[in-house]
């Protein structure tokens, strides 16, 4: 078989790996802002909750995690599909990635602007959402883009549980044909393209909130 005949199938498993992220990295943003948020939280119940979540998955192997979820969980009544496991793993795993940058860049937000909203007697959220966030999100997009390629590439490990992915076709393909290189190389292209779209994306974020946030006065500040 040529590259040409296999190429249907592998992009039928590439369609199924785009969909895994673009379901997994919405996801792992959102519990990433949570736990980030919590663990910068006044809340001890809060922060020590985050810390764990936090700590756990960043302190155990994404695969190990995926294998939990999908094969132990059903003997305590949950039972998830392979590609519902498979988001579920990716998303705690990059989450919990996501949350330690979330924490920083909030913490390097400067005093005086702290400071500047306690005297305009803002509430702790509107703090959060009025003066921090905005100016945290635009340092921590370096490192989210990391972490978006992050997730990307634990995508592969979906096909150990029989999730027909790109990685899980190119597997399959390679047993049947034993073209191992062409077939290996071609995916191995895909998953650079697509790294480099992510990049791209992010590239672009960071430009047009930057560009925001000095109109809005903040980036001096």
């Amino acid at each position: 078989m040529t590259i040409l005949e296999m190429l249907p199938l592998l992009m039928s498993g590439l369609g199924t790996t785009v969909l895994i992220v673009v379901i997994a990295l919405p996801l792992a943003i959102l519990v990433g802002f949570l736990a980030g948020i919590a663990r910068y939280s006044g809340n001890r119940l809060v922060k020590i909750t985050a810390v764990v979540y936090i700590e756990f998955f960043r302190g155990t192997s994404v695969l190990i995690q995926l294998y939990w979820i999908y094969f132990v969980l059903p003997f305590l009544g949950l039972s998830l599909s392979a590609f519902n496991a498979g988001v579920l793993a990716i998303s705690l795993n990059i989450g919990a990635y996501i949350a330690e940058v979330v924490r920083g860049a909030l913490l390097a937000v400067p005093q005086g602007q702290h400071d500047a909203a306690i005297a305009l007697n803002f509430t702790r959220w509107q703090r959060m959402r009025h003066v921090l966030l905005p100016q945290a999100v635009v340092n921590m997009l370096p490192a989210l883009g990391n972490l978006s390629i992050e997730l990307l590439k634990a995508t592969s490990l979906v096909s150990l549980i029989t999730v027909a992915d790109l990685t899980y076709r190119a597997k399959g393909l390679a047993d049947l044909t034993l073209q191992v290189g062409s077939i290996f190389g071609c995916v191995l292209l895909i998953y650079f393209v697509l790294a480099q779209v992510l990049a791209w994306v992010v590239r672009r974020l960071e430009v047009r909130l930057g560009r925001g946030l000095k109109r809005g006065g903040l980036a001096d500040g």
